[in-house]
């Protein structure tokens, strides 16, 4: 079961879930009940394209000296839940998490999620998300964190780039262009990033090493367009750094020929 998650929307998820969850609007602890060691994506960010949906995991540690009796995370985007514009509960019946004992007092915990473009997520849902949390313990001890780990989700990139004229005759100009495009989760097509920095970067032939020419801006399109003296035999590729939105994505470089 999947939600994009708001006040109502998370107080429904868990009333579906038969579960006597504590107030959604701050962090409670009652007893020695502790979530410890979560990890969102194996700690990458998770990047989603235009149409495919994405699977996430979120894994974490539960302890208590009672033991385990149920543990459940919720994944947002917002100040808070409360506020949230996107979410997702764990993929299931009732989005309990599945947790191993791994002794009396400790359980290790796995939710998988689904983001789908357009459908859990929207272009402004890219960015940082948080993870809120809440397990409870046979002896009836729980806590419950509205934050306890944040990640990035963001709108998958792509970068081209082509140098021309080829052969060209050394000193003369070379003419490189590109595009710099990421997903639109709205339409299901890539679009262009505009006004993003880009740099343009050369390697000769007989290295395997990228050097920064210069830093290109994209235009309204997101295209990229720039000149250079021929100097050698190489490859030219844009690379962009990335923001916090978007990954950093390199274009395969274009091999010129000088004569």
């Amino acid at each position: 079961m999947r939600i994009r998650a708001t006040v109502a929307a998370v107080s429904g998820a868990l009333a579906l879930s038969a579960l006597a969850v504590p107030a959604a609007h701050a962090d409670e602890s009652v007893g020695d009940t502790k979530i410890s060691n979560v990890v969102v994506n194996g700690g990458k960010s998770v990047v989603v394209g235009a149409t495919a949906a994405k699977k996430v995991t979120v894994t974490f540690t539960v302890t208590d000296n009672s033991g385990l009796a149920w543990a459940q995370a919720i994944l947002f985007h917002g100040s808070t839940i409360e506020k949230s514009d996107a979410g997702a509960i764990a993929d299931g019946n009732d989005g309990e998490a599945k947790c191993t004992k791994v002794n009396a007092t400790k359980s290790n915990c796995t939710s998988t999620y689904t983001l789908k473009p357009a459908y859990d997520i929207v272009n402004a849902s890219a960015g940082t998300w948080k993870v809120w949390a809440v397990a409870v313990a046979k002896d009836d001890n729980l806590t419950q964190k509205d934050n306890v780990k944040s990640f990035q989700v963001q709108r998958a990139s792509q970068l081209t780039v082509n140098a021309s004229p080829e052969p060209v005759k050394k000193g003369k100009t070379i003419t490189v262009t590109g595009k710099l495009s990421r997903a639109n989760w709205e339409t299901g097509k890539y679009a262009g990033y505009t006004g993003q920095s880009v740099k343009l970067q050369f390697r000769k032939k007989s290295s395997s090493t990228y050097t920064t020419v210069k830093t290109v801006k994209t235009n309204s399109k997101g295209e990229l367009k720039t000149t250079v003296k021929a100097s050698a035999d190489g490859y030219y590729r844009y690379s962009f750094a990335g923001t916090s939105t978007t990954p950093a994505v390199n274009a395969a470089g274009d091999f010129i020929d000088v004569k």
